[in-house]
C-alpha cells in the first residue's frame, strides 16, 4: 500500500466539508497555509501541482487532481538524502519556485536551490516518482527556471536573472532570460537571451520580474511573470510575441492579477497575489494557479503564502485573471464536475486533522526542518506512539532538530498534542512549538524546574547578542498525582493572538497563557517566505541525552468564519 493511499485512511480525518462545496462551489485557498510559488500541468486528465519548500524537508510536493479543487498529495520530488542537503541554511532559502512541466512521457522539474548549488533540473516518468538526482545547470545566472516545449519540437529554459552588464538602474531592477535546452543531454545549449528588461515598463522602475512561464495559444507566444515583489505590491503582469524569442510587447491593461490596489481595511482580504501558472482543461477552459496571503490585521498573516485558484477570460488575445472583478474570491463554481462528491482529504476551508500514530509509516505530509541526517523517530517500538530523542539540535539553529511540522492552515483553530514524557534535567524538553522561523516561535513544553516537573510556556528571542535562544514567559508546577500521568498541550490562534493550555485528559483544559502575540510570528515581523508551523518538538539543547518523549496523538482543527457559509 503507497504511503498516498495510507495518508487517506489513517492521517485526515475530515469533520466538515466547506460550506462553498456544498453550494457547488470551491473554497480558496485550494492549498491552505505554507503552500506557496504554484506550479501546474495538465497530463490528459490529470492535474499535477507543484510549490516551494525552502528548508523543509522533503522538498516540492507533488500534488494530483482530477478536476482542479480535490488534490492528494502525490508524493515529493526531493525525498532522498542525496537529492538534497539543507544542512546550514536559513529556514527561507533552500528550494525557490519549482516548475513542473511535461513533454513526451517525461515529467520534468526546474527548480533553484538558493545558496547551495544554484539551478537544477530533476526528471520522472511518473510524478509520484522516483525523480533523479539534480542535474545543475551552472550557466544559469538566476532564479525561478522553467521549462517550454515549442510546438515544433524544441526546448527551453526561461528565467529571473541580473540587468543588463550587472549594472542595475534601480534597486530591484532584474531581467528575464533564455536558453535553448538539450533534451538528449539535459544542458543548456546556444546563447543567452534577454526577453524582458525590468518589467512592463523599465521607466516606472518595476521591481523583481520573475516567475516566468511561456505558453502557446493562437499564433502567439505568451510569457507570464511576477512583477512587484513578494508582498502587498505583488502582481501577474503578460507579455506576447510571435517568437519565441522576441520582441515581447506588454498587455496595455497589466497587470492581470493584483490587489495592491484595493483599501487595506477591506473585510477578509486577500492580498500579495501573484506568481501565476496558468493550466487548460479539457474542456477548452483556461484557469490560473498563483499565491496570495490572508492577512488577519492590515499585512499581518502567520499561514504563508497560499495556494489561489481563479478563472482565465480571453479578451482581444490576452488572459486576463479574475475578469471583471476587482476583489480575489474566496468561492468560485466548480471548473468542472467534481471528481468524487466529497473531498478525499482536505487542504482548504475548515477541516479537522488527527494522527493517532497507529501506522508503522510517516505520515507524508509531517514536515522535517531541513534534511534529517539520522533516523531519530520511531513508529514501531511502541505501537501507537511516536517516540521522538531527544537531541542537542535545536530549532533556533539551522541543523536538523527532532522536529516534525504541520502547516498553520487556518487564521483560526488550534493544535494540539498528547504526550508522555518523563525530563531527566532542566535541559531536558519535549511538546508542542509554534514556529515561524529560527528566531521566531512559541514553545509550550513539559521540563524540570530544580528538581519539579513543570509546564513551560517560551518564546524566541530575536537577538543576536542574547546568550539564550527563548525567554520563559509562564510556567506550570505540575503536581505529584499528575507526574506520570499523559500530558494533553493545546496552542490555539485566533487571529493577532495564540492561546497555550494544558491538562491531564482530552476533554479538560486548563489556560496557562492567554493573548500571546502572534504578530511575532507573522510575515510582517519575522520576515522570509515561510508560514508558520505546529511542531511536535524534543530537545536537549546541546547537551547529550539517552531520553526521548512518545506521543500519542495530535490533532489539527481550522475554523475560519469565511468558510461557515
Amino acid at each position: 500500500m503507497n504511503r498516498s493511499i495510507l495518508f487517506i485512511l489513517l492521517f485526515f480525518v475530515i469533520s466538515c466539508i466547506s460550506a462553498g462545496q456544498e453550494a457547488n462551489e470551491f473554497s480558496n485557498p485550494i492549498l491552505a497555509g505554507f503552500y506557496p510559488d504554484p506550479s501546474i500541468c495538465r497530463v490528459g486528465s490529470d492535474y499535477y501541482l507543484v510549490n516551494s519548500t525552502f528548508s523543509y524537508f522533503p522538498g516540492i510536493p507533488v500534488f494530483h487532481s482530477k478536476d482542479l479543487t480535490d488534490w492528494e498529495l502525490a508524493g515529493y520530488v526531493m525525498d532522498r538524502k542525496d537529492q538534497m542537503d539543507l544542512d546550514g541554511l536559513g529556514v527561507s532559502r533552500g528550494i525557490f519556485a519549482p516548475a513542473i512541466r511535461y513533454n513526451k512521457g517525461v515529467f520534468y522539474v526546474t527548480c533553484t536551490l538558493v545558496d547551495r548549488g544554484g539551478n537544477f533540473i530533476v526528471t520522472s516518468k511518473s510524478p509520484e516518482g522516483p525523480w533523479s538526482n539534480p542535474i545543475w545547470l551552472p550557466e544559469i545566472d538566476g532564479i525561478d527556471p522553467s521549462m517550454f516545449f515549442d510546438e515544433n519540437g524544441k526546448a527551453y529554459i526561461i528565467y529571473n536573472s541580473i540587468p543588463p552588464d550587472d549594472r542595475p538602474l534601480y534597486d530591484g531592477h532584474r531581467t528575464l532570460r533564455m536558453y535553448e535546452f538539450d533534451l538528449q543531454n539535459n544542458k543548456v545549449s546556444g546563447k543567452e537571451k534577454i526577453l524582458i528588461n525590468g518589467g512592463v515598463d523599465i521607466t516606472k522602475k518595476p521591481v523583481w520580474i520573475e516567475g516566468p512561464h511561456i505558453f502557446q495559444k493562437d499564433s502567439y507566444y505568451y510569457l507570464i511573470a511576477a512583477e512587484g515583489g513578494t508582498a502587498e505590491q505583488h502582481s501577474e503582469v503578460v507579455f506576447r510575441s510571435k517568437k519565441v524569442d522576441g520582441p515581447y510587447e506588454p498587455f496595455t491593461q497589466n497587470p492581470i492579477l493584483t490587489q495592491r490596489h484595493l483599501d487595506p481595511k477591506r473585510k477578509n482580504p486577500i492580498t500579495s497575489t501573484g506568481h501565476a501558472d496558468f493550466v487548460q482543461t479539457e474542456a477548452g477552459d483556461w484557469w490560473a494557479v498563483f499565491l496570495g496571503c490572508r492577512p488577519y490585521e492590515e499585512d499581518y498573516y502567520n499561514t504563508g503564502r497560499e495556494t489561489f485558484l481563479a478563472p482565465v477570460k480571453w479578451e482581444n488575445g490576452w488572459p486576463i485573471i479574475n475578469y471583471s472583478k476587482d476583489e480575489l474570491q474566496y468561492h468560485y463554481p466548480f471548473p468542472m464536475k467534481p471528481s468524487r462528491k466529497t473531498a478525499r482529504n482536505q487542504y482548504s476551508g475548515n477541516m479537522a486533522v488527527q494522527d493517532d500514530f497507529s501506522n508503522e509509516i510517516l505520515n507524508n505530509n509531517w514536515m522535517f526542518l531541513r534534511t534529517p541526517k539520522e533516523q531519530w523517530y520511531d513508529l514501531k517500538q511502541k505501537p501507537g506512539f511516536l517516540s521522538m530523542r531527544l537531541r542537542p539540535e535545536s530549532c533556533s539553529g539551522t541543523g536538523n532538530p527532532s522536529f516534525l511540522g504541520h502547516r498553520q492552515q487556518n487564521l483560526f483553530g488550534s493544535g494540539s498534542i498528547a504526550i508522555n514524557f518523563s525530563p531527566a534535567a532542566e535541559n531536558e524538553k519535549a511538546g508542542l512549538l509554534i514556529f515561524q522561523n529560527e528566531n521566531h516561535f512559541y514553545f509550550l513544553c513539559k521540563s524540570l524546574q530544580g528538581n519539579e516537573s513543570v509546564i513551560q510556556l517560551y518564546k524566541s528571542i530575536d537577538n543576536e547578542h542574547s546568550k539564550s535562544s527563548m525567554e520563559l514567559i509562564t510556567s506550570y508546577k505540575i503536581k505529584a498525582e499528575q507526574c506520570e500521568k499523559e500530558l494533553y498541550l493545546k496552542i490555539e490562534a485566533r487571529g493577532k493572538k495564540y492561546s497555550f493550555s494544558y491538562g491531564f485528559n482530552p476533554d479538560q483544559w486548563n489556560l496557562l497563557e492567554d493573548s500571546v502575540d502572534a504578530k511575532y510570528l507573522s510575515t510582517k515581523i519575522a520576515g522570509g517566505f515561510v508560514g508558520c508551523f505546529y511542531a511536535l518538538y524534543a530537545t536537549s539543547l546541546g547537551k547529550s541525552s539517552n531520553n526521548e518523549a512518545d506521543f500519542n496523538w495530535f490533532q489539527y482543527n481550522g475554523e475560519d468564519e469565511i468558510y461557515k457559509r
